[in-house]
């Protein structure tokens, strides 16, 4: 070896390094400023926007107070998550700029005003922050292109919209002088004689001290409630004092409405400072009908809040259940045709008392008539020695004919005859079958596969449906013929519900059914049970859990037939999309869907394996982007962000997408990941290959034959 001496007065760093010491400050050169900016910095950076956006326009400013610069910004991220094909930009540029900042505009229709706001605030903050760094306009605008998806993905600023309302109390005042004239002359032409309704007098109630803050909590705790699943949608507004709640209605039977109501669809929902000691009240809104719409949608209001006090005071029962707000809107929904309907047969009993009254006065008058021109005939003739005696007429209220109605009644019943309930069906016998109305969303095996089976039905229906207001995947199971099933939304808690309308598949009918979803999609079917007649001898066999994709076959439990059926493909047509109702879509914009191109039934590309998980066949649906990787290092070498936990796959055998399970598939069955051996014997349950087996077993060195014979 020869040893190094460095020379004197040199370093001993090695000759490799590329700075060996920090430069001097009198080597440092600052970034050189063109002259046009140093002479009119305004003028050169807005020359800057119009090179870098040529489809520009300019305009000056009202008083001469600056220029405005409107240009489209078109995201230059390649993986934009969002709908948004370019954000049109009004910059205002004050005359004194750069000592006055500039202000932006976003004037884009298709954002909700709130997200604006946000991207106009973003751009504020980004001056605020680059204010002593002497960065240019274009700079700006690129940093706001850098930060335009952060800023989309923030909670929409909340704004007020006013509304002008125009005084038309005197046009009010004269319709009502007019209707007042017109009352009156029907008063005068045919009088109309009502019984007056007593009402008892209800003492004012009283609370204790304790009632009163029990109910103060459970008050805030259901507006909270309500305020989060309810907050986002379109018709919700709340007052300033917390009282009125303005909420969207959607009635799950709107045909059966009559027509006054049809158009409802919001309602204001009155919460006293004192619920649930306190019962709640409703205003139905968008009323059609004029007055007689008023007094009947009154009447539904009246009835409601009648039956939300009924429904509060079974709470405290062992049958009651507790219902809170979100219920009690829920339940309106689900019945006001039912309240409608109460509603209609009061004010039809109301009006039949009146006329019975009626009809007697006139009844009584009419026999005073008689009466008289009787008595003026009698004393006409010369009957002195006669008195006549004027019947009473309070006699003429007790002549009802009781005595033939009792005597009809009677005979009408010798007759027989089946007992009529109160729609007219009769009661205890079975209803015919009706033909499946073609509504809703109709579920297809376009290319099903019936071998030795003559009907094939879905007894218990499962699938994989989809929210509409995030977009999220929920299972719902269990779904049986012509019976609601009422669930919500794992991510967003909103409240969606299913029913299955049963039909029969055979050799010239595909379709198995109708789908009734309210606030979400059908998305997939999941394994669900089916019910296949036999070919030979018609026998129903029991069920069989099948899905899309698998062959099942069996035996006739009658004939001993074998039969086989299977479900290549399953399609799902939406019938009459104006009764499929859904709830309002989320504002904002939307975000991108992904197009993977599986086929059930097939296996992904590798089996879902990739380079850093060979033993791996899945791929994962990541809950950050909703975006399918392999796996996690996948997931970090394609996108900026971290990643956050998977809770849905996509099976590598099968190519169907379910929720996240450890070890195997719920389609197929087929287990997901690679088992390997331990590298040991391990009882003989391990590694037995000794070229596989670990050096620290002493089997993988151990003689295969037996031991050397002794000598005696």
């Amino acid at each position: 070896m020869i040893p190094h001496h460095p020379k004197p007065g040199t370093s001993t760093t090695h000759s490799t390094q590329a700075v060996t010491s920090p430069p001097r400050p009198s080597r440092v050169v600052p970034k050189p400023i063109p002259p046009q900016q140093t002479l009119d910095t305004r003028t050169y950076q807005i020359n800057q926007l119009k090179r870098r956006y040529p489809s520009h326009k300019e305009t000056s400013l009202p008083g001469g107070t600056g220029t405005s610069l409107s240009f489209n910004l078109v995201p230059s991220d390649p993986d934009f998550p969002f709908d948004l094909p370019q954000l049109e930009c009004d910059l205002h540029i004050p005359s004194k700029y750069p000592k006055s900042p500039a202000k932006l505009h976003v004037k884009n229709s298709d954002i909700p005003r709130g997200f604006a706001i946000n991207i106009e605030k973003g751009w504020d903050k980004l001056v605020e922050e680059r204010k002593g760094g002497g960065g240019t306009l274009l700079s700006l605008v690129n940093g706001l292109d850098k930060r335009l998806e952060g800023l989309l993905s923030e909670e929409k600023a909340e704004t007020v919209k006013l509304t002008i309302f125009k005084d038309t109390r005197h046009l009010d005042r004269q319709r009502a002088e007019e209707e007042e004239e017109e009352e009156e002359e029907e008063s005068k032409t045919e009088p109309v004689v009502v019984p007056p309704v007593r009402r008892a007098y209800i003492p004012l109630e009283t609370f204790t001290q304790a009632q009163i803050a029990e109910a103060k909590a459970r008050r805030a705790q259901e507006v909270r409630q309500l305020e989060a699943r309810m907050g986002r949608l379109q018709h919700y507004h709340r007052s300033s004092d917390g009282i009125i709640y303005t909420l969207p209605l959607e009635p799950k039977k709107r045909a059966e409405l009559p027509g006054e109501l049809k158009g409802v669809m919001s309602v204001q929902l009155v919460v006293p400072l004192l619920y649930p000691l306190q019962n709640l009240r409703v205003l139905l809104n968008d009323v059609e009908g004029g007055k007689e719409g008023e007094e009947l949608a009154e009447g539904v209001e009246e009835l409601f809040s009648r039956k939300a006090g009924e429904l509060v005071k079974k709470e405290g029962s062992e049958q009651g259940e507790k219902m809170g707000l979100v219920a009690m809107v829920n339940w309106l929904a689900q019945r006001i045709h039912l309240l409608v309907r109460e509603v209609v047969r009061e004010r039809e009993k109301r009006r039949k008392e009146g006329e019975e009254g009626r009809g007697k006065v006139e009844e009584v008058e009419v026999r005073e008539a008689e009466h008289a021109a009787s008595v003026e005939r009698v004393g006409q003739v010369d009957r002195g020695h006669l008195h006549v005696i004027p019947r009473p007429p309070e006699w003429g209220f007790g002549d009802d004919g009781t005595e033939s109605s009792n005597y009809d009644s009677e005979d009408e019943d010798d007759e027989g005859g089946a007992e009529l309930g109160k729609d007219g069906e009769e009661m205890g016998g079975s209803s015919l079958p009706t033909q499946t109305i073609e509504k809703g969303t109709a579920m297809l095996f376009p290319s099903i596969e019936l071998h030795g089976i003559e009907l094939l039905q879905v007894s218990v229906l499962s699938l994989n449906v989809k929210c509409d207001r995030c977009k999220t995947l929920n299972e719902v199971t269990g779904l049986k013929n012509n019976l609601d099933k009422a669930s919500s939304c794992k991510k967003c808690a909103t409240a969606f519900t299913v029913r299955y309308r049963q039909e029969l598949v055979h050799m010239n009918s595909t379709r198995a059914g109708f789908i009734d979803a309210t606030g979400c999609t059908v998305a997939d079917l999941l394994p669900s049970t089916f019910v296949p007649a036999c070919g030979k001898c018609s026998h129903p066999s029991l069920g069989l859990v099948s899905v899309r994709g698998e062959t099942t076959t069996n035996i006739c439990r009658e004939c001993h037939a074998r039969f086989a059926f299977k479900i290549p493909d399953v399609k799902f047509l939406d019938y009459a999309p104006g009764m499929h109702t859904r709830l309002p879509p989320t504002s904002g914009p939307r975000r991108k869907t992904e197009k993977l191109g599986l086929h059930a039934g097939e296996p992904l590309p590798e089996k879902g394996s990739c380079q850093h998980y060979k033993k791996s066949y899945r791929w994962f649906r990541f809950s950050c982007c909703s975006k399918v990787y392999p796996c996690d290092k996948c997931h970090d070498a394609a996108e900026e962000h971290i990643n956050e936990w998977a809770n849905r796959m996509i099976c590598g055998w099968c190519s169907r997408e379910q929720n996240y399970s450890v070890e195997s598939c719920a389609f197929c069955g087929r287990s997901v990941i690679g088992k390997r051996g331990s590298g040991y014997w391990e009882g003989g349950k391990g590694t037995r290959d000794k070229r596989l087996m670990r050096r620290g077993d002493k089997r993988k060195y151990r003689r295969v034959g037996g031991g050397e014979t002794r000598k005696d």
